[in-house]
């Protein structure tokens, strides 16, 4: 896999620099590259669909923001 940008045309294909950053910030910055993506947030770990979509970038989390409570 391509580390940042492909050969043709030289389109972002992956954003190593917004590892650490929050879920919006994330977003922003690869919309900034990639104004069509399809941004999903998943769960670190969740089953994902194996095909293949150019559209469609992936961001995964694993931090509790909050605390958790009843109610």
């Amino acid at each position: 896999m391509r580390s940042t940008a492909a050969a043709a045309g030289g389109a972002k294909t992956s954003w190593p620099e917004v590892v650490g950053l929050s879920v919006e910030e994330a977003k922003k910055a690869i919309l900034k590259d990639k104004p069509d993506a399809d941004i999903v947030v998943l769960p670190v770990g969740s089953i994902v669909t194996a095909d293949y979509r150019p559209d469609r970038v992936r961001i995964f989390v694993d931090t509790v923001a909050q605390t958790p409570h009843v109610g």
